[in-house]
């Protein structure tokens, strides 16, 4: 994928062009507030106990938007008495949780590993386990679930599934092995995404962001640069409906990462590929660009939509130099 996005040197000053809702930080807070009204307490499972040995893995389930039962798995070395730093971690778009195994590292070097499964995903490259209880009928939508209840903001998807990330930060916070004063969220893409609205709506709780090539940021820029799924299910629904470009506009707005992106307070490290044909650059940078707090962005000239192991090993550095 060659260059095709603007150059670095506009990329640096490009900001998201779309207003943001007047009614932003309430239609979250009434969203918040519902989903924290139906909590239930959760449930922490051992799991595999003599597979794992010296880390202690637990299957999770808790309560996440509407109160609905959100699958994860949180890890820590086992035999732990202290508060420890925790890393919540969001997955990418079509995977879900996986195994723990996939999630060692960080409890591996000492620290706790706290994973939301993605409702409603997981059938696509990795294994998950919790359905999307609030689909309901909600008209007609694309493959995927970009476009799943995006008539009303009240009904899409990612309303939900931003609520789910804002309660397993909440979740992870209050287990008496976690330092709630000490959290990171992390993921790429979608994970990304999930990763910048977390630190957005719970910024009381999220000491760090680490939100790698993510997904879910000037959108409406996005669909008309981007050749690979899955922002093109909206322009393929726009294609077939065109009736609706306002309705949908007026629907992502609200979870549109580079709006929400001026409420993050904490440290946030960013990562950006300039041949990134899911997550154009310029969308990327739109969500960096309006982080008022400590931040860094680490770009990869020749990078397409991946992290790179040499990144991977400074996001650890920077948790242990913030967090450990």
């Amino acid at each position: 994928m060659p260059h095709y996005d603007l150059p670095l040197e506009l990329l640096r000053s490009h900001r998201c062009a779309a207003p943001a809702p007047p009614d932003l930080d309430d239609y979250w807070q009434r969203a918040l507030t519902l989903a924290r009204a139906r909590v239930v307490d959760p449930v922490f499972a051992p799991y595999e106990e003599a597979a794992y040995g010296a880390l202690a893995v637990d299957d999770v389930t808790f309560s996440g938007a509407d109160g609905d039962p959100i699958k994860g798995w949180f890890l820590r070395p086992r035999g732990t008495t202290g508060a420890l730093p925790c890393r919540v971690t969001f997955i990418g778009y079509g995977g879900g949780r996986n195994l723990p195994v996939e999630h060692a590292l960080y409890a591996a070097c000492g620290y706790a590993v706290f994973v939301m499964d993605s409702r409603g995903q997981g059938g696509e490259w990795t294994v998950g386990h919790t359905p999307d209880p609030g689909a309901g009928f909600s008209g007609p939508e694309h493959p995927g679930v970009m476009t799943r209840g995006i008539l009303d903001p009240e009904t899409y998807y990612y309303r939900r599934l931003y609520v789910d990330a804002v309660r397993a930060v909440e979740t992870a916070a209050a287990h008496p092995q976690v330092d709630a004063d000490r959290i990171c969220v992390s993921g790429a893409s979608q994970g990304g995404g999930l990763s910048l609205a977390a630190a957005a709506l719970a910024p009381e709780l999220v000491r760090l962001c680490h939100a790698d090539i993510p997904f879910l940021c000037d959108i409406e820029r996005a669909i008309t640069l981007a050749p690979a799924a899955p922002y093109i299910e909206l322009a393929e629904y726009l294609r077939i409906h065109t009736e609706l470009e306002e309705i949908v506009a007026h629907t992502i707005r609200y979870i549109d990462n580079a709006l929400l992106a001026t409420r993050i307070r904490c440290r946030t490290l960013i990562s950006c590929g300039l041949m990134d044909d899911i997550c154009p650059p310029s969308t990327v940078f739109a969500a960096y660009n309006a982080i008022e707090a400590s931040k860094d962005i680490w770009v990869a000239t020749f990078g397409s939509h991946e992290t790179p192991v040499a990144h991977q090993e400074r996001q650890l550095q920077e948790f242990a130099r913030e967090l450990g």
